[in-house]
C-alpha cells in the first residue's frame, strides 16, 4: 500500500508546481505593491475608466458567444440524440476534429478567411459581390470565439441528451403532449445539467481570452484579458496584472460554484 502511494508524487508534483505555486505567487503579487507592502489598489484598480471598459466589453463578448453557442449547440444535441447509429459517432468526431488543431492555427486561419484580401472576399469578388469588411472588428471577435469555443457546448449537452430514457419522451407523447410541450417540459430540464455546463466551459474562456481579440480585432479591441497580458508581458507590473487576474477569479468561482449547483452528480460533464 505504501509503494502505490509513491505512484501518485508525480501528480501531487505536477499539481504543486502547476497550480499551487503559480496560484500563490498571483495573491502575493495582487496583495502587494512594488515595495512588497501590502495594498488593495491592484485589486480596486478594476474600477479604472480602461479596466472597467475592458472587462464590460469582455463580458458582453463573452455572454454573446455563449448565447450564439448554445442556439447553435442545442439543436445539434436534439439531432445527434434522434438520429442514433454510425453517422452519430461520425458527426461527433467531425464536431471535435477541429480542437485536434492549434488554437493559435485556427484563428490564424480565420484572420486569413476574414481579411479584407482574404478567401471570403476573393469568393465574393468573384460572384460580383461587394466585399465584406469584417476583420478588426467586433464581428469578427465574436466569430473566432464562437468558433474555438462550440464544441465545448455541444458536447456537455450531447452527453446529456444521449441519456434521456426515451420511454419518457414516448410517455409524454401517449398522454397528448405535442413537439413544442416535450421540448420545453421533458427534454429542456432533464438537459439542463448539460445546458449549465456547456454555459460554465464557454463563458469562462471567452471573458478571459485575450489571443482571439488580439489577432481579430487587429490590436484595436481591448477585453481584460489584454489588459492582463500586457501588464505582464510589456508593461512588467506583476503586481497589477496579478490583481486584474484575482477580480477575473471571482467571475470563475461563481461559475464553478453555479455549475455545482445544477449538475451535482456531474452529469454535464464531457470526461
Amino acid at each position: 500500500m505504501f509503494k502505490k502511494k509513491w505512484l501518485t508524487a508525480p501528480y501531487l508534483v505536477f499539481i504543486l508546481c502547476g497550480t499551487v505555486i503559480p496560484l500563490l505567487a498571483i495573491f502575493y503579487y495582487g496583495f502587494t505593491d512594488q515595495e512588497g507592502h501590502f495594498t488593495l489598489e491592484n485589486i480596486t484598480a478594476i474600477a479604472d475608466e480602461e479596466h472597467a471598459k475592458a472587462l464590460g466589453l469582455a463580458l458582453l463578448f463573452a455572454l454573446i458567444c455563449t448565447v450564439v453557442c448554445l442556439l447553435l449547440a442545442y439543436p445539434v444535441g436534439l439531432i445527434l440524440r434522434k438520429h442514433a447509429g454510425g453517422r452519430k459517432g461520425l458527426v461527433v468526431f467531425i464536431l471535435i476534429l477541429p480542437m485536434w488543431m492549434n488554437f493559435l492555427l485556427r484563428t490564424f486561419a480565420w484572420k486569413a478567411l476574414l481579411a479584407n484580401n482574404g478567401v471570403l472576399n476573393g469568393i465574393l469578388g468573384s460572384l460580383n459581390l461587394d466585399p465584406i469588411r469584417i476583420i478588426n472588428t467586433p464581428a469578427a471577435v465574436v466569430l473566432g470565439m464562437v468558433y474555438d469555443f462550440l464544441p465545448f457546448m455541444i458536447l456537455p449537452i450531447y452527453n446529456v441528451m444521449v441519456k434521456i430514457d426515451n420511454n419518457l419522451i414516448e410517455a409524454a407523447y401517449d398522454l397528448g403532449a405535442s413537439g413544442k410541450t416535450v421540448l420545453t417540459k421533458v427534454l429542456l430540464p432533464l438537459s439542463m445539467p448539460g445546458i449549465i455546463s456547456g454555459i460554465t466551459m464557454v463563458f469562462v474562456p471567452a471573458v478571459t481570452t485575450f489571443v482571439i481579440s488580439q489577432i481579430l480585432g487587429g490590436g484595436k479591441i481591448y477585453l481584460i484579458g489584454n489588459i492582463i497580458e500586457q501588464e505582464f508581458t510589456l508593461n512588467g507590473n506583476r503586481q497589477l496584472g496579478s490583481g486584474l487576474s484575482l477580480v477575473m477569479m471571482v467571475f470563475i468561482l461563481i461559475s464553478m460554484a453555479l455549475l455545482n449547483k445544477f449538475d451535482k452528480n456531474g452529469e454535464g460533464s464531457i470526461i
